[in-house]
């Protein structure tokens, strides 16, 4: 969920491991917010995560070159204040759509995100976006109705959820994409923490509810496994190129899958995995074309 940092020396290897530890650990973080968020209220256990996040991100500042004023200093103040707030919200459509759809639905229509990402691209960004992208993106989408079709999600406005959630994502890496043309990756951290946080704040307080001691366990975890993920997709960039670790990060709907089965009861269908399956498919061949298209001197020549 962040830019990319410097580069350190190169090690695709090295990286991938990184990006599966990290999605583990993500996946891990997903079933804590779906056990809190089934017991108090969604904004005040995204607020207590973001509160911690925030923390995280200026400790790191405060000891990086330039300090936390460094870190403050963005070409686009007022688009990095909107990426925080875009982000905070999506992790609350997120953490709802666990409680309501289920992990494994949820995970499995949001692994289209990097499918609206290059549909995005074009008007965001104004890169040109091919035939053959565009092609995949349909299927991808086919793959989602497979998902949703079936059963009775379909007739339940909860089955749109994780679609909003993961549009909302797709909207926030671009513009991380877009304000990394002048901030540097430190500083798009450091905004999507902070801002998240006082975005939460006024929110969460006002849905405050008393937490049992046992369950303050569970919300350190969530705190710290945060925290632990997002450290390690930062590790994750800095030793590999993302157009190489990416597809990856596809194995979190596998262990989401397993926590859901094993912890939540939920049942893995058939409809979810065939269409899961597809999306999944469909985003790994969107990000082969734009690593193409990344090692082609002239873009406009690979559609």
């Amino acid at each position: 969920m962040t830019a990319q940092p410097m580069k350190a020396t190169q090690n695709t290897r090295l990286g991938i491991w990184l990006m599966i530890a990290t999605t583990a650990v993500f996946a891990v973080q997903d079933g804590i917010s779906t056990h809190l968020a089934g017991s108090y209220n969604v904004f005040m256990v995204v607020m207590i995560r973001f509160w911690f996040f925030a923390a995280f991100v200026m400790a790191l500042a405060s000891r990086a070159p330039g300090g936390l004023r460094g870190a403050t200093r963005s070409a686009y103040p007022v688009l990095q204040i909107f990426r925080g707030v875009l982000l905070v919200a999506e992790v609350c459509v997120m953490v709802v759509a666990f409680v309501k759809l289920g992990l494994i639905e949820s995970h499995a229509v949001f692994t289209c995100y990097p499918l609206l990402v290059a549909a995005l691209s074009g008007p965001i960004l104004g890169e040109q976006v091919g035939w053959r992208r565009w092609a995949a993106i349909g299927v991808g989408f086919v793959g989602v109705l497979i998902i949703l079709q079936p059963g009775f999600a379909v007739f339940s406005p909860w089955a749109l959820v994780p679609l909003l959630s993961s549009f909302l994502f797709a909207l926030y890496g671009l513009l991380t994409r877009y304000v990394a043309r002048k901030d540097a990756a430190s500083v798009s951290f450091f905004w999507t923490g902070t801002a998240g946080a006082v975005a939460m704040t006024p929110i969460g307080l006002w849905h405050w509810q008393a937490m049992t001691p046992t369950d303050w366990v569970w919300m350190a975890t969530l705190c710290c496994t945060g925290a632990l993920g997002h450290w390690l997709l930062i590790r994750t960039y800095a030793v590999a190129e993302a157009s190489a670790v990416q597809p990856f990060a596809y194995l979190q709907l596998v262990f989401v899958a397993a926590l859901g089965i094993t912890l939540f009861g939920e049942a893995l269908q058939t409809h979810v995995i065939v269409g899961a399956a597809i999306v999944v498919a469909a985003g790994v061949f969107t990000l082969w074309r734009q690593r193409l298209r990344a090692q082609v001197s002239a873009p406009s020549t690979l559609p």
